[in-house]
């Protein structure tokens, strides 16, 4: 298996990378929409921690993936029946997800120091909050989080059917050469 990309498929690295964002957008997404529903006190605590990690990871995996991308540019996009406009859409999608995965934790990091709460990382240490409880204005940036979040897996959501679009409808190799194990 290879590391690397080729001009004809994802190296294993980014598809490690991309895969792994994908878990953890959902688990993230999952435990901020349902977390809620948890039993109070170490379930809901345990819950927020993992929420909280997995966030702190997808910022992470997103300055790997960003830095891996310009080492090692990703094969060229399979061209399509309806030419350029779908690359064009394409790279505005792939913009708009990198954006969102950047911006939705950093806005649940805001919230976490505007509750005048510490940052949990892993469990291990706590970054301080800087502010002082402001429980307005952490509803209003929870409000932007959660609708950051929702976009986002809307957005994925679609970048999911788009890749299906492909191999189903333009029978490409868009989605395979993403796939684990795949490798002609």
């Amino acid at each position: 298996m290879q590391l690397r990309n080729s001009p004809e498929r994802y190296g294993a690295a980014p598809k490690l990378l991309h895969w792994l964002t994908v878990v953890l957008v959902v688990l993230a997404w999952s435990l901020g929409t349902f977390g809620d529903d948890l039993p109070r006190g170490a379930a809901r605590a345990a819950g927020l921690l993992i929420h909280i990690s997995a966030g702190v990871t997808i910022r992470a995996l997103l300055a790997i993936r960003i830095a891996w991308r310009v080492v090692d540019p990703p094969p060229p996009p399979i061209a399509t029946p309806l030419g350029n406009l779908l690359l064009v859409i394409g790279r505005l999608a792939h913009f708009a997800l990198y954006a969102l995965l950047a911006a939705t934790p950093a806005v649940g990091i805001l919230v976490q120091f505007a509750r005048g709460d510490a940052l949990p990382l892993y469990g291990l240490v706590e970054i301080a909050s800087p502010w002082v409880r402001d429980r307005a204005f952490a509803g209003s940036i929870k409000e932007i989080h959660e609708t950051l979040a929702n976009v986002l897996i809307i957005l994925a959501v679609l970048h999911a059917v788009a890749a299906f679009v492909h191999h189903w409808m333009f029978r490409d190799r868009t989605l395979a050469r993403m796939l684990p194990g795949t490798a002609r």
